[in-house]
């Protein structure tokens, strides 16, 4: 029997997903889905991609509402939803009522009215809008608070700060002679580009940035906001879509970039066992980081440079300076001659610095002598990609440019998360824009932020039996491969050079440590096993050198996926991230194909060993005339060789 659950395999967790409903108002269909509605559809086309309402602490995180007394009337052509969602955690205590409508002639209205049951600091509460990524480059019309309008665009290139403020109502347009016209009552809004945080959307927000923050809510303050969505022109009449799941493969490729991983974070070494199975995903590097604050540095060091050499890799070392920096780096070009490592780059920060400028990289050059000749010597930020759009490296004197991704920084649903696959491309392309031809470095891309760059106080405590902020139970789980076959498809096709994932070991690597999880109640793995996602490195390292050759998936949230190409081998690489069977028709594949299925009747052997499942026959399918059919069950990954 089984030690892993159904539900623990496809995502990390025993917890049913929520549940969705269909909704419409006249012409437009809509999803609720716990509170707040989705997906709002004139036809084919996305109108807005979310409304919801928000509770953020004094460093951004996010408090979740538990959901009470809901109460649902769904007609044919109308909807209306009434609520209660409570927000409690630590001192922050919020209860707000949410009342959710929609009309016959398309018009969505949604209010929230609260009140604050305890006093605590807040950064945020109330409304954001998530305006769908297929609005960049739109034109639009603008109304701010004082009544004034004026005309805009969405930007078509990611924005590093908030391209419309002051804003009481905006309006766009859907389809030919129709427009999409949101108010926003209760508050002042404005507009970010969440492209920043690799989020697939423009998102306006309620309280400008530009007032101070944090603000403390007295106990008994009430908060009351409301949106309303209008189409403005007579709805065209919606074609239904037809035809099913297509992946196509397009004649265009691009190099693989250079894969590595993180050394471990727990600090315990690598086994034997751990060795083998890293040489096994012919990795091209593993990266430490060396933060001279820390009394531990050249410990952590000395570790991870045995552990490389041990793998067959080089380091990328992420060098962390203080305002001691020149005797630092005399300190540290000691170590190197001792120790003698093989470098493969240098990422230059400062910890009072949120993106590298020149005098850091000058001077680690000019320090680190002939070890910086080497090896290339980079410059960006260590958090979001907003930190290197808002503060540009100094490309003039880098030989790269680098920043980190995560997938949860303003949402941690399956959507969403799979969301931000076809936006890491953007942040690369971005990117590119201004790095003056540098090549572009992601490291490293990780679920859960590793730290917060825009705290305004200290980390609460994680409580006994609860998961650190960076671990995400997904990471163990069937879910997790395929979002990372996602990202190194992306990676690939927006022509990053390299690209750093995870850590070697641990609940925030691609293999569990022979202890196991430290809480085994919430992040269930297995001693001594991998992680499905393990498989999806070992499956494109042995492509190492190949390119990826660009694909394009007819539903990007159903099944996605990347191809590989080395010499005269064709592999596929397709996931499944939703919890429903899915048929995909590959057009244009051709003669005999090798299937190779990782799913939930599988994927528990296939953690417990790893080598037995590679060693293992696929099974031999015929294309047809009009290409190649799978089925894909439930949060499966496939691998198709040819």
């Amino acid at each position: 029997m089984n030690s892993l659950s159904q539900n623990r395999i496809y995502y990390g967790s025993d917890a049913p997903l929520p549940e969705t409903l269909p909704l419409r108002a006249g012409p437009l269909s809509l999803i609720y889905d716990n509170g707040s509605l989705r997906m709002v559809k004139l036809g084919g086309q996305e109108v807005l991609h979310q409304i919801y309402s928000a509770v953020r602490d004094q460093n951004w995180g996010t408090i979740p509402g538990q959901l009470s007394d809901v109460r649902i009337d769904r007609q044919p052509a109308s909807f209306h939803i009434h609520y209660r969602s409570e927000h409690k955690h630590g001192e922050i205590h919020f209860v707000w009522t949410g009342d959710i409508s929609g009309t016959p002639d398309g018009t969505v209205t949604f209010s929230m009215d609260g009140a604050a049951l305890s006093t605590f600091n807040r950064n945020r509460i109330g409304f954001c809008i998530l305006h769908p990524i297929n609005c960049a480059g739109k034109a639009c019309t603008i109304e701010d608070v004082d009544g004034n309008t004026y005309e805009g665009a969405f930007p078509r290139e990611i924005a590093p700060h908030q391209p419309f403020l002051n804003l009481r109502k905006i309006t766009h347009e859907v389809l030919p002679g129709v427009q999409a016209e949101v108010c926003m009552e209760g508050d002042t809004f404005e507009m970010e580009d969440q492209r920043n945080w690799t989020d697939a959307s423009f998102k306006t927000y309620c309280t400008p940035l530009g007032l101070p923050f944090p603000v403390t809510v007295e106990a008994g303050m009430k908060i009351s906001q409301k949106i309303t969505l209008r189409l403005i022109g007579g709805a065209p009449k919606i074609e239904t879509a037809s035809g099913g799941l297509t992946f196509n493969i397009l004649d265009e490729t691009t190099p693989l970039p250079d894969i590595g991983l993180g050394a471990a974070s727990h600090g315990q070494p690598l086994t034997e066992r751990d060795i083998e199975r890293l040489k096994a995903l012919n990795l091209s590097h593993l990266r430490v980081d060396v933060k001279f604050a820390q009394p531990d540095y050249e410990a952590k060091f000395r570790q991870a440079a045995q552990e490389a050499a041990a793998i067959g890799v080089g380091l990328e070392v992420a060098l962390f300076l203080t305002d001691n920096a020149e005797a630092e780096l005399a300190t540290f070009r000691l170590l190197l001659e001792q120790l003698q490592p093989r470098i493969s780059r240098w990422s230059v920060f400062h910890q009072k610095e949120k993106s590298t400028t020149t005098k850091w990289v000058m001077l680690a050059r000019e320090r680190l002598g002939e070890w910086a000749e080497r090896a290339s010597v980079g410059a960006g930020t260590d958090a979001f990609f907003t930190e290197l759009n808002r503060e540009r490296p100094p490309v003039e004197v880098a030989d790269f440019v680098t920043f980190s991704n995560n997938a949860t920084v303003h949402a941690v649903d399956n959507a969403s998360v799979t969301e931000t696959l076809l936006t890491q491309a953007e942040t690369v392309r971005s990117a590119k824009a201004f790095a003056n031809g540098l090549p572009v470095v992601v490291s490293p891309i990780t679920f859960r932020m590793r730290w917060n760059p825009n705290a305004t106080g200290p980390e609460p405590a994680t409580p006994p039996g609860e998961l650190p902020p960076q671990v995400d139970a997904r990471q163990m789980s069937l879910f997790g491969a395929g979002w990372t076959a996602g990202s190194i498809k992306y990676m690939a096709e927006s022509g990053t050079a390299s690209v750093t994932y995870y850590e070697t070991t641990g609940w925030r690597g691609v293999m569990e440590t022979a202890k196991g999880s430290p809480v085994p109640e919430k992040f269930h793995s297995i001693p001594g096993g991998v992680f499905p996602l393990y498989h999806i490195f070992a499956d494109i390292g042995e492509f190492k050198g190949g390119e990826a050759v660009r694909s394009q998936s007819s539903d990007l949230l159903a099944v996605d996926g990347l191809a590989l190409r080395k010499g005269s081998q064709t592999r596929l690489l397709l996931a499944n991230f939703t919890p429903d069977k899915q048929t995909v028709l590959i057009p244009g594949l051709s003669g005999s194909w090798i299937l190779k299925l990782l799913d939930e009747t599988n994927a528990e052997a296939a953690m417990s060993d790893p080598d037995a499942y590679r060693a293992q026959a696929g099974q031999q399918l015929e294309a047809g005339a009009d290409g190649l059919r799978l089925t894909l069950p439930p949060f499966a990954v496939v691998r198709v060789d040819g």
